[in-house]
């Protein structure tokens, strides 16, 4: 869902956890008690965007019996339980400072709770495949959010291009041109704002925790503990609102196509343990294998994972505005991603 990492890269040119699930930001440090196994790098690569990609999927298919708040909570929750134990294994620990568990918090209500509850709220009203697409705008949103929080950071011609191109692209996905058969504009908007949600939680990660040591799985770790205390209320609060229709805060609801209520669990905790948990070990090893530059462009795939699995699993369709505006934003996010120039001193030498 993430993706995070993309954020972080971002943030830096001035975007990775896809969250989606989302990805751990590039520069975070690997477990010192993690070994890199006989695994290439290059599968690891596929295999997280396929995970992540997937994750819009699998939120679909959980809210068959589940509601999307549901979804969000589960998910953090089989997260945040997975990192744990990962973060034990590995000898890493927690940030003990008061002061950027403050951080956290803020970063967690952007990196977390926010951003998984406005993706399946949004999937309620669009397909999985918008969805997706509405995720590859975080690259564009983080480049936005550092201008505003980092005032450091220079914005390039090039850069201003590619963030006017992908507005561009998002106005053909909506196509305000036709008053029937283009997306829900809500559902739709959902997942922008999801999407923007990362970029704008790892900025503020950069410009408040940038000198943190919290290498490893304690960055993500502490994101999660912070959401799953955040969600309580949040959930507490939706089912006080909903008792009439569930009996507890983990009732589920019958399922309209009428199948079983075991498969959309499933799949939920699919994507809490796999895409937010073991997911950000394979990150790691993707860094330590190709670097931190290589592991971000995994997010341009997310999308066209979301794509494909929505088209051949649910049998989705989209029309080609969608295709195309898809299209535009992944490209204005590439160039958003790419590497500032480096100018050239009077004696040709780069400076």
């Amino acid at each position: 869902m993430s993706s995070t990492n993309t954020t972080n890269s971002a943030a830096h040119e001035s975007p990775a956890p896809a969250t989606h699930g989302g990805p751990a930001p590039a520069g975070a440090q690997e477990p010192a008690a993690v070994r890199t196994t006989r695994v290439p790098w290059q599968a690891k690569y596929l295999m997280l965007a396929l995970i992540w990609g997937s994750s819009f999927l699998l939120m679909k298919v959980g809210l068959r019996t589940l509601a999307p708040l549901q979804i969000s909570g589960l998910r953090i929750y089989a997260g945040t339980a997975t990192l744990l134990a990962l973060l034990a294994a590995t000898g890493g620990r927690l940030p003990r400072e008061r002061r950027t568990w403050g951080h956290l918090t803020v970063s967690g209500i952007f990196l977390t709770v926010l951003p998984f509850s406005l993706f399946a709220l949004g999937e309620e009203r669009v397909s999985s495949a918008l969805a997706g697409i509405g995720n590859a705008t975080t690259p564009i949103a983080a480049l936005f959010f550092a201008l505003l929080l980092l005032p450091s950071d220079r914005l390039s011609p090039r850069k201003v291009a590619a963030v006017l191109i992908g507005f561009v692209g998002v106005v053909v996905i909506l196509q305000p041109w036709e008053s029937a058969g283009r997306p829900d504009l809500l559902g739709f908007g959902m997942t922008l704002v999801a999407g923007a949600c990362y970029g704008l939680g790892w900025t503020y990660n950069r410009r408040h925790l940038g000198g943190a040591d919290l290498g490893g799985l304690s960055m993500p770790t502490a994101l999660l503990v912070v959401g799953s205390v955040l969600m309580v209320p949040v959930l507490l609060v939706w089912w006080v609102l909903h008792r009439d229709t569930y009996a507890a805060p983990w009732s589920g609801h019958a399922d309209p196509t009428g199948g079983g209520s075991l498969t959309p669990l499933l799949c939920v905790l699919t994507l809490g343990v796999v895409g937010t948990g073991l997911a950000y070990m394979l990150q790691f090893d993707v860094v330590r294998g190709a670097g931190a530059t290589v592991s971000t462009t995994v997010t341009y795939l997310i999308p066209v994972v979301s794509v494909v699995l929505g088209v051949l699993v649910l049998e989705e369709h989209l029309a080609w505005p969608q295709l195309l505006g898809a299209a535009i934003v992944l490209v204005s996010a590439v160039v958003v991603g790419l590497p500032a120039r480096r100018r050239r001193a009077p004696g040709g030498q780069a400076a």
